[in-house]
């Protein structure tokens, strides 16, 4: 498959430097690059288009590279941003590292695509050893500063922020471009890729080997962009109420990341959302957009495909399995047994509340529900309970005198309690 034709079927091209790279990648394995720079201890699902597309040129025969900024984490991007970033600890972008590059292990190193194998580098390897002084004179002459003012992410700030922009994140291009100058000439990468927003980034890379290198290197390397990741109204995807939708599930479970996906994509965008962030064949989803227009098609089908694609590729079809799981145990009237993994993978998502066991643990539970705001007395409770509308653990309740017991709690610990269809409340107990 040539890679450039299949990312442009997807809506993962904006820009190429050069329109040879069409021909030269139909004939030719390329080696390419993404970097990735730690300003978090978990990548986002912005981020994850460039693992998308990386995966997308390992599956068509090319070699990946995942780089980890390490060196330009200390430095930072002043893409996209208005204002300085604030400065990590040398410990904070260490944790960072290693957090980013686990995920990067588990989604390209795991060999989620077919072909070569690929590789995860870090630029702090080639930066930590180099002085100021040696740099100017190696790298820095080469530069020019009016290019350097001339970047877009450059002439925002200065245009925008009354502060400017300071010199360290001023370097930032010439630092990124350098590591184009280290990929192309230890490892035989011919092309970089990133967001929207990276294209002046790569172009200080392609210009660096020019200058070092020679014509020739300069004229077999290539620059690649794709879009960033945004609704319809503009704003970016993957910001929810609480933040980022992070890809690692100690920041965010495979359930609310799930539950992300399936209900913040509007009809009008998931066939876009499907195309840049699965592996579904474009057929499918063509017939799955002619399907939607029919009366028979069932509402947030599409939806759930999203969903589900995007969390089996990022958790495994372990996390996958686990948010169906909560997704179904969490639906109105639902009689779905349940564990501790399930009632786990909610809690962070359903309202939950602790109290001591001395003041559940044989206590009726028209009581308790008074006690955790599930119904607004005693009285009330029961009247549910006799209606059939009140479950622990998703079973129903009959008896109006029902006590909580040591076995209501799953591991010990945990209760899921309902009061009608929509209204649940996780209970834990302190011991």
């Amino acid at each position: 498959m040539n890679i450039v034709e299949v990312l442009r079927s997807r809506g993962l091209v904006q820009d190429i430097t050069s329109p040879a790279l069409e021909k030269i990648a139909a004939t030719e394995t390329l080696t390419v690059y993404c970097g990735f720079d730690p300003t978090a201890e978990s990548l986002h699902l912005g981020n994850l288009l460039g693992i998308i597309v990386l995966t997308w040129f390992q599956r068509c025969g090319h070699q990946p590279v995942a780089l980890l900024g390490g060196a330009t984490g200390r430095v930072g991007d002043p893409s996209g941003r208005s204002t300085e970033r604030p400065v990590l600890s040398e410990e904070e972008i260490e944790r960072n590292v290693q957090g980013i590059r686990r995920i990067l292990d588990q989604l390209i190193g795991s060999g989620n695509g077919a072909g070569p194998g690929p590789s995860i580098l870090n630029n702090l390897d080639w930066f930590k050893g180099v002085g100021l002084l040696s740099f100017l004179r190696d790298v820095g002459k080469f530069a020019r500063v009016g290019t350097m003012l001339s970047r877009d992410a450059v002439k925002s700030r200065m245009e925008l922020d009354n502060e400017g922009i300071s010199f360290t994140e001023f370097t930032y291009q010439l630092l990124q471009g350098y590591d184009f100058v280290h990929l192309n000439r230890e490892h035989g990468v011919r092309m970089q890729i990133g967001g929207s927003d990276q294209m002046g980034n790569i172009i200080t890379g392609l210009e660096l080997i020019r200058r070092m290198g020679g014509g020739a290197q300069e004229a077999a390397c290539f620059g690649l962009t794709f879009p960033l990741l945004t609704k319809a109204d503009g704003t970016k995807m993957g910001k929810s109420a609480d933040g980022a939708v992070w890809l690692a599930a100690e920041k965010m479970s495979p359930f609310k990341f799930y539950q992300y996906l399936l209900t913040s994509v509007a009809d009008a965008e998931v066939i876009k959302f499907l195309r840049m962030l699965t592996f579904v064949p474009l057929e499918d989803i063509t017939e799955l957009e002619r399907s939607m227009q029919q009366p028979g098609y069932q509402p947030n089908t599409a939806q759930r495909l999203l969903a589900s694609e995007v969390t089996r590729f990022v958790h495994g079809q372990q996390g996958l399995d686990q948010a169906l799981s909560a997704t179904k145990a969490l639906a109105p009237g639902s009689d779905t047994k349940l564990d501790i993994d399930t009632l786990e993978a909610v809690a962070g998502s359903a309202p939950m509340v602790e109290l001591p066991a001395g003041q559940v643990l044989g206590q009726t539970l028209t009581e308790i529900m008074v006690a955790i705001k599930l119904q607004e007395s005693k009285s009330a409770g029961r009247r549910l309970i006799k209606g059939g509308g009140v479950r622990v653990n998703n079973q129903k309740v009959s008896d109006e005198q029902q006590t909580l017991k040591e076995d209501d709690f799953i591991d010990g610990r945990l209760a899921l309690i309902a009061a009608g269809k929509k209204n649940k409340m996780l209970l834990r107990i302190v011991r």
